[in-house]
């Protein structure tokens, strides 16, 4: 078991083409954020969200996890993007190894991406933070180009 190093899941590049995900802002999908013990097997061949695994908190995080805010979409330089706010988890104590990012919108609330936090990350009782990289054609969370 393990989660693998971020990934875009296979499924969701099939899906684009389908038109099953909407990154406009405002009018797309729900996307939401799910973190995942060390136990979790994640990588780009998970195909959508799973309660397996999934990070428990007696307060401040629920199954699912959080809704992302999407911050739209942008074309430069021939790189099309989308990103996400940060979100933050407050008054949790859990310990989490990665999370995934899932359309909560679409049937079967299908898989988009995996992230690798590189190890656990704790928090005791306090504020859980997932920092998304700047909106731009270089670190964008997701591009495509």
């Amino acid at each position: 078991m393990a989660i693998t190093t971020n990934a875009i899941c296979n499924t969701f590049k099939k899906e684009l083409l389908e038109a099953k995900h909407n990154f406009s802002n405002p009018g797309g999908n729900t996307f939401k954020l799910a973190m995942y013990t060390n136990s979790a097997t994640l990588g780009k061949s998970t195909t959508s969200f799973t309660t397996g695994n999934e990070v428990s908190s007696p307060s401040g995080y629920s199954s699912g996890g959080k809704a992302l805010v999407n911050t739209g979409t942008s074309l430069a330089t021939n790189t099309a993007i989308t990103d996400f706010s940060d979100l933050s988890f407050v008054g949790v104590t859990l310990t989490a190894r990665g999370a995934l990012i899932y359309n909560d919108t679409a049937t079967g609330d299908p898989a988009v991406a995996v992230l690798d936090f590189g190890g656990d990350k704790t928090a005791t009782s306090g504020t859980f933070t997932i920092q998304f990289p700047a909106f731009t054609t270089s670190a964008a969370i997701l591009r495509i180009a």
